[in-house]
């Protein structure tokens, strides 16, 4: 892999060991923010499996992006080029066969990479050995893996555990149907459509149970599409892709990141200020645009156009939401609960658990040493809002979103510090000089 231009400057806070947050009076700003994580990560894979130059434009350049298109790039059969200054990521074809790598590909904690690139490594020739960090190593992958044995794969946890390392043996995706639970992840049969298109045979997917995570099916089936490739669907229930399609590659500009867009919408939340994102709006796929009707439920005044988003902040009271198909903002959310007046019932969002860390305990827990009053079960999570959280050393346990969430409550709230703030450079290496362009008038005591 080949990277353009000098690398920007890095920031010296992601070197940092802990970081105060310097509250706001105000806010009142325009946020740019770069392009979604799940779009450049599927991109990524198929323009990995495309006969045709591909060029992501405004791709978001973080570590879960660059570890997959890092991982693409040892199976030999693509160049991939990041230019650091355009934000661009190229991939060409070599004209040599995909073969698996000597050496084991490492995907630190990029979840939804690293279950793309199991199926994807099933078109190499050869053995590929797939690990990841300490906690990729307990994250589960059981579901996939049996999913892919009756289309032909090989592959298994070098363990047994159901988790990473996974080996996978190649050339062996012969197609056929095959069924597979959509209760842990909906990334698993992602990973399914996206190499799909490659199978020797079609691809017929059935789910054997409810899919949590709906819309970032339909995310993978709008960029399939938009790339050349078509699956035929009933609802959730059951996939099918033709084999034989191709993707087109060309020029693909990604959308932003309606996950990132969430920490700067809790911003305006929770100071009554306003925040406008452009480049993203009404006809977005992503599930996590989501988050703007429930602020919009808890007193937040929004407008959405075809291609921004702008939220103002209001009296805040709390709501009960089922957040199954939007879970990497119910974080944000419960932030922003912590705000607000009355109870906040967040229900539907066990695979939090299953995450960079477990997401409810650690919300619940850095919360409370906030003073907040939180409840939580398997899959759920009750925040009682206060009128004044108070300030606290937050531990961010690796992991980017608890990292940004906590850094929102700083703006309010005097006195918070962020443990380990380079973490947020899993999907937002550039966070906190966007948070410095939401100041006006400086910071408020």
């Amino acid at each position: 892999m080949t990277t353009h231009a000098t690398d920007p400057a890095v920031d010296p806070r992601l070197k940092l060991d802990r970081l105060e947050i310097q509250p706001l009076a105000a806010i009142d700003a325009t946020v740019e923010v770069l392009g979604s994580k799940s779009y450049t990560n599927r991109h990524i894979a198929m323009a990995a499996l495309s006969p045709h130059p591909t060029s992501l434009r405004r791709a978001l350049l973080a570590d879960d992006t660059r570890l997959l298109a890092a991982a693409v790039a040892t199976f030999g059969h693509v160049d991939v080029t990041i230019d650091e200054a355009t934000n661009e990521i190229g991939l060409v074809p070599t004209g040599r066969p995909m073969r698996a790598p000597s050496e084991p590909i490492y995907m630190g904690n990029a979840g939804t990479g690293l279950r793309a690139l199991i199926t994807l490594a099933s078109l190499a020739e050869g053995r590929t050995l797939i690990t990841g960090n300490a906690r990729m190593q307990e994250r589960p992958m059981g579901d996939l893996l049996s999913a892919l044995g009756p289309l032909g794969v090989r592959a298994r946890a070098v363990r047994d555990n159901g988790s990473p390392p996974v080996e996978v043996e190649g050339v062996s995706l012969a197609g056929g149907g095959t069924q597979i639970s959509g209760a842990v992840s909906s990334q698993f049969t992602t990973s399914l459509l996206l190499s799909a298109p490659r199978a020797a045979a079609d691809v017929q997917i059935t789910v054997v149970d409810d899919m949590v995570s709906k819309p970032y099916i339909d995310m993978t089936i709008a960029a399939m599409a938009r790339t050349g490739v078509h699956v035929r669907r009933d609802g959730y229930r059951s996939f099918n892709v033709q084999a034989g399609q191709t993707y087109d590659g060309g020029e693909i500009g990604i959308e932003p990141d309606a996950s990132g867009m969430s920490y700067f919408l809790a911003a305006a939340a929770i100071l009554g200020g306003q925040v406008t994102v452009p480049g993203i709006g009404q006809g977005s796929a992503q599930g996590d645009v989501g988050l703007v009707a429930a602020l919009q439920s808890m007193g937040c005044r929004a407008e959405i156009t075809q291609d921004s988003v702008t939220l103002e902040g209001g009296n805040l009271t709390g709501i009960e939401i089922d957040m199954e198909n939007m879970p990497d903002v119910a974080p944000t959310l419960a932030l922003v609960a912590a705000y607000a007046r009355g109870t906040t019932h967040i229900t539907g969002i066990g695979n939090l658990r299953l995450k960079e860390c477990d997401r409810i305990q650690a919300m619940s827990d850095e919360l409370t040493k906030m003073g907040v009053v939180v409840a939580t079960t398997t899959d759920t999570l009750t925040v009682e809002g206060s009128a004044a959280p108070r300030g606290a050393e937050i531990d961010t346990y690796d992991d980017h979103r608890i990292a940004m969430c906590f850094a929102i409550a700083g703006l309010r709230t005097p006195g918070v510090v962020i443990r380990n703030p380079g973490c947020v450079v899993k999907s937002f290496p550039d966070f906190w000089q966007k948070l410095d362009g939401v100041r006006i008038g400086g910071a408020a005591a």
